[in-house]
Formats: structure tokens, C-alpha cells, sequence
């Protein structure tokens, strides 16, 4: 074993140095900080009894081990359906809600552009500015409009229908963020599925239009399954990242709606947005996304495989 391992590294020296750089900045970036944070999802870690300096007085760490104590309190505790279960129940339903309307909307978009159509190219631009415009703008545009006596709702007004309370109550506060997190992740859905439909070979197409397919049954059969890769990669992308979606439920409420928060920002909530700050609790929300996360997506690939395995 170690004279295979020195023969290894004679050859592959050079290799090994190259990635050395990266293999140390992840270690140190994401390594790290996920093996401290799950040392404090073993303790009652909270801004009391943490380190902290105050002027010129260092006081010492006072938290104690706990166990997994901290995650039989979240998952299971008096509380547990109030800080957690609904928390999740949302978050799934955001997920799910998001994603069906970045990939519908981003396929029609795709699939209209994908056409030969005059001023193609400026379509194409002027679709892909909400993505490419910083997302704290788009946020604070979106607050904005929403607002109580903001664009749409005297639009609606104007229109003599009711007027919701977009950014107060806690439904329309659900919609309001499906909505800006819709206009936000749309752009990068339709110019994925794009590129995916240019790689269709035409002939596909033409073959079909000759035995007699209508316009569904060329989708159906042709478009759909030449996206399948395509689709199957944006699709789980889409699912990590709006369910961690911090900036747009963050920008756009604050901690001030506690029942439209997901569960990234319920965790920060936790860690920072309250007195005491709950560190070791803060921790365990981040370690079971993770383990969320991790399993649906073994179970997702795992599906992918059997599909085409079958197919």
C-alpha cells in the first residue's frame, strides 16, 4: 500500500500540487466551518455563554455538551411543529411552487424563442435582465411594488379589485415571495432549456412532421426526451437552490413575517435575528437541510438512473 502510494505520487506530483490550493481553500471554507457547526448542534452553545470580548475582558466559553439533544428538541419537542414542522411544510411547498413556474414559464420562453421571430436577440436580452440585475435590486423593486401604496396595488385599485396586504399578511406575504422568487429564477430555466432544445437534431423533427405528428406529439415525443438531460440537471439545481433561498425571503420580509419564513432563514433567525442568540439550535437547523438535501437527491438520481434504464 505505501510503496503504491509513493509510486503514486512520483507520477502524479505534479497533479497533486495543482490541487493542493484547492483542496486547502476548501478545507479551510467549507470543511471547516461544517465540522465546527456540528460540534455546536452537540451543545446549548447561545450568545450567553459563548467566547466573547467585552472591552478589555475576555470571557470564556460556558456552553455545555448536550448530546442530540438540540435535534429531539426540533424535531420533537413541545414546540417542534412551530419551529419546525411548519417551517418545512412551507419550504416544501415553496420548493415545489417555485420550480413548477421556473420550468413551465422558462420552456414556453424557451420554446417561443427557440422560433425564427424578428428582433429574436433583443427578446433574448430583455428576458434575461431579471436575472442578471443584482437580486437585492430586484427585491427592493419588488418591496416597492408591493407595498401598500405601490404600483400594483393601484393598479388593482384602479381596476376596482381588492387590494391584499402583500408584505403584512401572512398568505399574500407567501404569494408575494413565490412571485419575486418566479420573476428572479425564471431567466436562468429558459436560457438552460434553450440551449437544450438548439441541441435537438432538426431531422427529429422534419421525420415526424412527415409520418403525420401533430405539433403536441413532436413536443411530446421529441422535444421532451431531448430535454431530458437538460431538465433533469436544472430541475435538481432549481430544488437545492430555492430550497436555501435566503436572499429573496430575506430581503423582501426581513424577520418580521415569522410564517413565510423557510428554513434557511428561520435557522438565521435563530442564530442572529433574537436575544439570546441560539447558536447550537441555529447549527442543527443547518445540518438537518443538509442531511435533506443530501438524501433527496441520492433518491432523485436514483430515479433519474431508473427511468433510463428503463427507457
Amino acid at each position: 500500500m505505501i510503496a503504491a502510494i509513493r509510486h503514486g505520487w512520483r507520477r502524479h506530483w505534479y497533479a497533486y500540487a495543482m490541487i493542493a490550493p484547492v483542496v486547502l481553500v476548501l478545507g479551510v471554507l467549507v470543511l471547516y466551518p461544517l465540522v465546527y457547526g456540528f460540534w455546536l448542534t452537540l451543545t446549548d452553545a447561545n450568545s450567553l455563554n459563548s467566547a466573547r470580548t467585552i472591552g478589555v475582558n475576555e470571557i470564556e466559553a460556558t456552553y455545555k455538551f448536550v448530546g442530540l439533544d438540540n435535534y429531539a428538541d426540533i424535531l420533537f419537542g413541545e414546540t417542534a411543529y412551530d419551529r419546525f414542522w411548519s417551517h418545512f411544510i412551507w419550504t416544501i411547498v415553496w420548493t415545489v411552487a417555485c420550480v413548477t413556474l421556473h420550468y413551465t414559464l422558462g420552456l414556453g420562453l424557451a420554446l417561443l424563442l427557440n422560433q425564427k421571430l424578428r428582433g429574436r436577440t433583443f427578446y433574448r436580452l430583455l428576458l434575461i435582465l431579471p436575472w442578471a440585475v443584482p437580486t437585492f435590486v430586484t427585491v427592493f423593486g419588488w418591496r416597492f411594488m408591493l407595498a401598500d401604496e405601490g404600483i400594483i396595488n393601484a393598479g388593482l385599485e384602479l381596476l376596482h379589485l381588492p387590494t391584499p396586504l402583500w408584505l403584512e399578511d401572512t398568505l399574500w406575504q407567501r404569494v408575494a415571495a413565490i412571485m419575486v422568487n418566479t420573476w428572479c429564477g425564471v431567466p436562468f430555466m429558459m436560457v438552460s432549456l434553450l440551449g437544450g432544445l438548439q441541441s435537438i437534431d432538426g431531422n427529429l423533427y422534419e421525420a415526424a412532421e412527415l409520418d403525420g405528428a401533430s405539433p403536441w406529439q413532436r413536443f411530446r415525443y421529441v422535444t421532451l426526451p431531448g430535454l431530458r438531460s437538460v431538465s433533469s440537471t436544472v430541475v435538481l439545481l432549481g430544488i437545492i437552490w430555492t430550497f436555501n433561498q435566503f436572499a429573496v425571503i430575506f430581503l423582501l420580509f426581513g424577520t418580521k413575517a415569522p410564517d413565510a419564513q423557510i428554513l434557511v432563514t428561520w435557522a438565521y433567525f435563530l442564530g442572529f435575528g433574537q436575544q439570546p442568540r441560539d447558536f447550537a439550535q441555529s447549527a442543527a437547523y443547518g445540518m438537518l437541510l443538509l442531511a435533506i438535501l443530501v438524501v433527496f437527491t441520492s433518491f432523485y438520481r436514483r430515479w433519474l438512473a431508473r427511468g433510463e434504464q428503463q427507457s
